[in-house]
C-alpha cells in the first residue's frame, strides 16, 4: 500500500504527472500539455492498470479546488478520461460500505484503522487463483493470511468495516486515515451457502 502525498497547486500536479513516461516511453513527451497513460502509470506505480491509476489520481487531487481539478482532468488523453469515468470511486462512510459498496469497483474511505492481530478474532475468506497444472482453480484462505487487516470505524455507527492490504512490516497508527482501494467479496467458509460481504483491497492511503 503506498502513502499518497496529494498535490497542493495545480501547477504542481501538472509539473509532476506530464512527466513524459519511464525511459522506454519513447513517443511521449513531458510537459506537451496532455498526460496519458504512461506518464499517470509511472507516478501511480502500477503498470497499466488503469483503474489504480484512477484511483490514484483521485487522491492526489483530492487537495486541489474544483476548478483546478477540471482544469488537470481536461488535460488527461481520451484514453484516461474515459478510464475515469468508468472507474470513478465510490465515498463511503465505514458504516455505509457494506450496504452501498459496489463490488469490484473504487472506494474511498475514511476511518481510525484497529489492527487484527489474529484469526481468532475474525473469519472472513477470500477467494485466490491457483494453477493446477495448466489449468486456473481457485480456493478459498482466511484473510488475515493473506493480508494485514484493520477494522474501521466512524462516528455514526459502531459497526466495522475491513480494509485489508499487502503485508507490511510497518503497521498503520491508530488516527485517522483514508484509504483508496477495489471493494472485493469476503466469504464465511463456515456457510459458504450464507450471503458473502464485501472488504476494501487497500492500494493507496493519506494520512490526515
Amino acid at each position: 500500500m503506498k502513502k499518497i502525498t496529494p498535490f497542493i497547486s495545480q501547477h504542481e500536479a501538472l509539473t509532476v504527472l506530464d512527466n513524459g513516461g519511464r525511459f522506454y516511453n519513447l513517443i511521449t513527451k513531458a510537459n506537451d500539455g496532455e498526460i496519458n497513460s504512461a506518464e499517470l502509470s509511472k507516478v501511480a506505480g502500477v503498470i497499466s492498470d488503469k483503474q489504480q491509476m484512477s484511483l490514484f489520481l483521485e487522491l492526489s487531487l483530492s487537495k486541489l479546488s474544483s476548478n483546478s481539478k477540471r482544469d488537470i482532468y481536461n488535460s488527461l488523453s481520451d484514453e484516461l478520461k474515459k478510464a475515469q469515468t468508468e472507474y470513478a470511486a465510490q465515498y463511503l462512510l465505514p458504516s455505509e460500505a457494506k450496504e452501498k459498496g459496489i463490488l469490484s469497483q473504487n472506494a474511498i474511505i475514511s476511518g481510525i484503522p484497529k489492527y487484527v492481530e489474529s484469526n481468532s478474532n475474525f473469519s472472513g475468506f477470500v477467494m485466490i487463483p491457483i494453477m493446477t497444472g495448466n489449468v486456473m482453480t481457485f480456493t478459498m484462505i482466511p484473510i488475515i493470511d493473506r493480508y494485514d487487516v484493520y477494522e474501521v470505524r466512524d462516528r455514526i455507527s459502531s459497526e466495522a468495516f475491513l480494509i485489508a492490504h499487502t503485508k507490511s512490516d510497518d503497521k498503520l497508527p491508530e488516527r485517522m486515515i483514508t484509504f483508496g482501494g477495489i471493494l472485493k467479496e469476503l466469504k464465511n467458509k463456515k456457510d459458504e451457502s450464507a450471503p458473502s460481504s464485501i472488504f476494501l483491497e487497500a492500494y493507496y492511503y493519506l494520512q490526515s
